[in-house]
């Protein structure tokens, strides 16, 4: 089994002068959920090379078990210091996609051609993509097979508003993830803020938060196998 991990390039959060980029958690469970299952995975950006790491998301208050694990790994360090350009990778070569959030996505996947041509390709050829926290946002211009928005009508979940107030960047993000899904027609839904919730729909599945990142992984590799896969 092949599954790509698609990530971030983008490191400037907005106009306030910090950095981010994609959040460690959103890589590093689903990272271990699908290597220690055997997948095969590659790790792609944008802008290929060393894709960058929201630096909050390695605080101490944020890291878990899966996230120090991910730190020590060489092999994980080496994958993530080289992923492959985004342009370069199509989805024949894989049985399903998994973008892994953080506040940069907002930036660059959403509105970048190819990984909405990614998304588009990937499900039209019957294969399932997973996006977790922030990453649901990259859905935002995708659209289906009949043209209308790939979420319209859809179960859908994605970073609350509540908790984009809760750590302050209302303000700063180009778009609010849950406004975004609901104006494009999908039936948004989530629950308290930072506790797992994975929705599904068809070959669609989303998570809320970093908690719902490792569910996320779990629940692709659970329709690849339902799938055959």
């Amino acid at each position: 089994m092949k599954i790509l991990l698609v990530l971030t390039s983008h490191d400037q959060l907005g106009n306030t002068g910090r950095k981010t980029g994609f959040w460690l958690e959103e890589l590093a469970a689903p990272y271990y959920v699908f290597k220690d299952a055997g997948v095969q995975l590659t790790l792609a950006s944008p802008k290929g090379g060393r894709a960058p790491l929201d630096p909050k998301s390695d605080e101490p208050a944020n890291q878990t078990d899966t996230t120090r694990r991910f730190v020590a790994d060489k092999e994980a360090e080496a994958a993530l210091s080289s992923t492959v350009k985004l342009a370069d990778v199509t989805h024949d070569a894989f049985d399903g996609v998994f973008y892994p959030g953080g506040h940069g996505p907002m930036w660059d996947l959403a509105e970048d051609p190819v990984s909405i041509s990614l998304i588009e390709s990937t499900i039209a050829a019957g294969k399932p993509v997973s996006l977790v926290c922030h990453a649901p946002g990259v859905l935002r211009h995708v659209k289906g097979a009949d043209g209308e928005p790939l979420v319209k009508g859809k179960l859908v979940t994605g970073f609350s508003n509540s908790e984009e107030e809760a750590v302050g960047l209302t303000k700063v993000v180009p778009f609010l993830v849950e406004d975004e899904l609901k104006a494009k027609g999908g039936k948004y839904s989530s629950v308290a803020d930072w506790q797992p919730y994975v929705q599904e729909d068809g070959l669609l599945i989303t998570g809320q938060n970093p908690a719902s990142s490792g569910p996320g992984a779990k629940a692709l590799l659970a329709k690849l196998k339902q799938l055959g896969k």
